[in-house]
């Protein structure tokens, strides 16, 4: 059934008036549903024997079956509950099976949480590292892709990607890198925080082994919670902590005492110790039910019906911006002509309440569906007016 488009949602939002947030790539705000779920969280938290055995499961499931929805996969028992995207990223590369000699491919500049435990990997079993590097030209996305290509090859035990660039929203083509992958044997490891809620996310086409996501900015959840889909190359992996709810029988508390080695079946057994938090897990599944009602599709519609003037808008003064096929509509970067300083520009566009951020070579942009046409054209009007001001003067 095709759903109508979506309308501004900022009813659903406590954003004060005369404020323009642009910036949901740095943190969603909360919705007024999701905030209600933690009051009610907090409120029941205050009586512990509200609080029964069957509680320490029943949240986790629901937000792994919602977030398996989301990403296109009828598994949901392949879901772990994670604190961190490095979290994931660190207990999928202590799984992957890599020789000496052999490479991880990444793109350069990627967020640091898919960087670190490869690079920690590569010292410790003797790996290279291909950092691929963004290139120049006006070509961006399709060049950066087709050089991604060009380093995988039989040597590759992983490649280690976003779905779209956090500095600029380069969309990154994960069904030709996967197909590549999956050719020559090397796993396909996604961190999809800057992606997956507000872009659509078809893992029956891009097929990853491993997609890692924190909760904060496109999933509309609380902040220290996130997910992780594990495909079937980390079956029989070994989680990163020792947990009581991540063993056969956990459910029973009195036979707890009974230590069982074996696991829980799918992913739980690489949840999180606590993983059954009792004030973030009912806000993280209220934000998930958000975004399936919006669905990913309609929310990256709605982000390109504001993107286009906005783009319009800074290409008038001379930024550069990728087209819209190369790129998010959610997450754009604007990159300003030579002599402008970006430092004061984004002082300049905060004396206004315009919200965007600072990321690498570019201002990035990022709106949701709490933002409408007044947003931009504030951002736009905050643009005009700075750059005749003279943000070209270098920030002190």
């Amino acid at each position: 059934m095709i759903q109508p488009a979506l309308v501004c949602q900022r009813e659903r939002f406590s954003i004060p008036a005369g404020h323009h947030y642009l910036n949901c790539a740095y943190m969603a705000p909360f919705a007024r549903e999701v905030e209600e779920a933690g009051e009610r969280a907090i409120r029941r938290r205050r009586g512990p024997f509200e609080i029964t055995a069957p509680d320490f499961f029943r949240d986790a499931d629901a937000a792994r079956e919602r977030f398996a929805r989301i990403i296109g996969s009828a598994q949901a028992r392949r879901v772990a509950i994670i604190p961190a995207v490095s979290y994931g990223i660190a207990l999928v590369a202590r799984n992957t099976q890599a020789e000496r000699g052999q490479n991880v491919v990444l793109a350069a500049e990627q967020f640091p949480s898919n960087v670190y435990a490869w690079r920690r990997l590569a010292r410790e079993r003797g790996l290279h590292l291909r950092t691929v590097a963004a290139p120049g030209s006006a070509a961006r996305a399709a060049e950066w892709n087709d050089s991604l290509l060009d380093a995988i090859d039989r040597d590759t035990a992983v490649v280690a990607l976003p779905h779209v660039h956090w500095t600029d929203g380069t969309r990154f083509d994960l069904v030709r890198i996967g197909a590549r992958a999956r050719e020559l044997g090397a796993a396909l490891v996604v961190d999809a925080t800057q992606s997956v809620g507000a872009l659509p996310f078809d893992q029956a086409r891009i097929q990853a082994d491993a997609i890692v996501c924190a909760a904060y900015k496109w999933l509309l959840g609380p902040y220290g919670i996130g997910l992780a889909w594990l495909g079937p190359r980390f079956d029989d992996a070994e989680p990163l902590e020792d947990t009581w709810i991540g063993r056969e029988g956990s459910e029973d508390f009195r036979g707890l005492v009974l230590y069982n080695d074996a696991f829980q079946p799918g992913a739980a057994r690489f949840d999180v110790g606590e993983r059954g938090n009792f004030l973030l897990l009912p806000m993280l599944v209220a934000a998930l039910d958000l975004v399936l009602e919006w669905t990913p599709a309609r929310i990256q519609a709605w982000c390109a019906s504001l993107a286009a003037p906005a783009i319009d808008a800074a290409a008038d003064l001379g930024f550069q911006v990728q087209d819209a096929g190369a790129r998010g509509a959610h997450l754009f970067g604007l990159r300003a002509p030579e002599g402008l300083d970006l430092e004061v520009l984004q002082a300049r566009l905060r004396e206004r309440n315009v919200h965007v951020a600072l990321r690498g070579s570019a201002m990035r942009v990022s709106p949701h569906v709490y933002n409408d046409a007044r947003d931009i054209e504030a951002m736009a009007g905050a643009l005009r007016a700075s750059v005749s001001a003279g943000s070209r003067a270098v920030a002190p």
